[in-house]
């Protein structure tokens, strides 16, 4: 099960957006964290956003001194079906496929933004499933997310594993009883207070390797 949103996509390109609002490329991180953050916080208390609308309410907080704050934030969230995915993701998959592994995705993103970037990068057809939270109680890393995707799979949590570069989305899946692999593509330290993962990797392809390397009874 992967997530998708910085997982799969590479969402650095979204700060050629910013700049050409007229905005630093830097603040295209903090937005998404703030974006996320907010998502979450609207989950804690029983709501279920859709992303889009999140992003858009972020990004108008983040734009607000703008002359044209809504061409600005059209012009930034029309990114989100551009983004190319990440260099190793393409081999990743295949490989990961290759072992035989039932591949699907659990996006706090939407299905169809998702199928797109999967389209353009020609490995669409590696996933069984494109999921999205949209469809379930809550965002990631609420626990029903994971039990959402688990029951239209028809897999037990202790049967699947998730696969994310966020911190917070491996943690959240441990919690809810699924295995988890980070995608560690930074060499950034993971985060103490949260659950480890089963298997960090460089790299899908990295990923991979690692999992075939495993004992059979793993």
């Amino acid at each position: 099960m992967f997530d998708v949103n910085e997982t799969l996509s590479d969402m650095t390109h979204l700060g050629d957006r910013f700049v050409e609002v007229g905005v630093p490329p830097y603040l295209a991180a903090p937005w998404f964290a703030g974006l996320l953050r907010d998502g979450f916080a609207l989950a804690l208390t029983g709501r279920n956003a859709a992303f889009a609308d999140v992003a858009r309410s972020s990004l108008h907080t983040v734009l607000h001194d703008k002359a044209n704050v809504e061409a600005a934030t059209r012009h930034i969230m029309a990114g989100f079906l551009a983004l190319p995915l990440h260099d190793d993701v393409c081999d990743g998959i295949r490989a990961l496929g290759a072992l035989g592994l039932r591949l699907v995705t659990l996006s706090n993103g939407s299905a169809d933004v998702a199928e797109g970037l999967f389209e353009r990068g020609g490995i669409r057809d590696a996933f069984e499933r494109v999921l999205s939270v949209e469809d379930a109680p809550a965002w990631k890393p609420a626990a029903s997310a994971y039990a959402y995707a688990l029951g239209e799979c028809g897999v037990a949590a202790e049967d699947a594993m998730l696969v994310a570069v966020h911190p917070w989305d491996v943690h959240g899946a441990k919690a809810a009883g699924l295995r988890a692999a980070w995608i560690d593509r930074t060499g950034a330290p993971y985060p103490q207070t949260m659950d480890a993962a089963d298997v960090v990797a460089r790299s899908l392809p990295d990923l991979a390797s690692r999992l075939e390397a495993l004992p059979a009874s793993v």
